[in-house]
């Protein structure tokens, strides 16, 4: 009798053991589960970070091109000055233009005749990027520009592009894949004429905590912000980003 009732104890272990066992298992897949999910989350929230980073960047370039003259393919400048120009206005001109030629980087220059210093004479649009900044008072906002909804995926195309490169690192479909990814990045930025201030170093433009004073320049804040939209929206849809990743900075260019 002994010797059954054992039996029967040695059984019931088993089974509560093996109830235990089952349980932690699946309390393991959850948690293995919900880790990957968080590292996904945080992967992608730094990724919508570097696009907000590269917002900043985007914004000083396209204040740069505008005080220096954009780049230019110097084929399309023609080589007859404005009608009406004088004799003396249309040899200057054509010196120009040649200069432009000659001094070209793979087809391009600066075509300083189209530069302006840029001034705050436009009306920020109502965008998430632009009410995520509880600083600005929305009403009346003037900036120097306002570009929105730029796509990320679009901007870092020639990457993908260069297949030979890429092809001993991925296979083709984890490339189409990472190309349909990116497309999901947007980002977006406008920035303020603040007005004088000291230019620091050089260059043409450096951040304002940097030492040395040299010369006047003006200051621009900058408001740039990353996007990661939903699975499936549109080219045109950034109302309702999965991730909002707001940044902000402030450069100083030489005048």
């Amino acid at each position: 009798m002994k010797r059954k009732n054992e039996k029967g104890f040695a059984l019931v272990l088993s089974l509560v053991l093996l109830l235990v066992m089952s349980l932690m298992g699946g309390a393991l897949i959850v948690i293995s589960s919900g880790d990957h999910q968080s590292n996904n989350s945080s992967d992608e929230y730094q990724q919508a970070f570097y696009v907000a980073e590269t917002s900043l960047l985007e914004a000083e370039k396209n204040i740069i091109n505008k005080m220096m003259g954009p780049w230019t393919d110097v084929s399309t400048i023609p080589l007859l000055p404005a009608a009406g120009s004088t004799a003396e206005e249309a040899a200057a001109w054509n010196t120009y233009v040649i200069n432009l030629q000659t001094t070209a980087v793979g087809g391009f220059a600066r075509h300083t005749e189209d530069r302006e210093l840029p001034r705050n004479t436009i009306a920020a649009q109502n965008t998430p990027c632009f009410n995520s900044f509880r600083n600005i008072v929305k009403t009346g906002f003037l900036v120097t520009q306002h570009s929105i909804n730029q796509n990320f995926g679009d901007l870092i195309a020639p990457v993908f592009n260069s297949a030979s490169e890429l092809d001993s690192l991925a296979s083709a479909d984890q490339i189409i894949n990472e190309q349909t990814h990116m497309q999901r990045f947007r980002y977006e930025y406008f920035s303020v004429n603040i007005g004088s201030a000291a230019y620091r170093g050089g260059g043409s433009s450096l951040k304002k905590t940097t030492t040395t004073t040299q010369t006047s320049g003006t200051a621009y804040r900058i408001y740039g912000c990353g996007y990661m939209m939903p699975r499936g929206s549109g080219s045109d849809e950034f109302d309702n980003p999965d991730i909002l990743v707001p940044l902000e900075t402030v450069v100083v260019l030489s005048n």
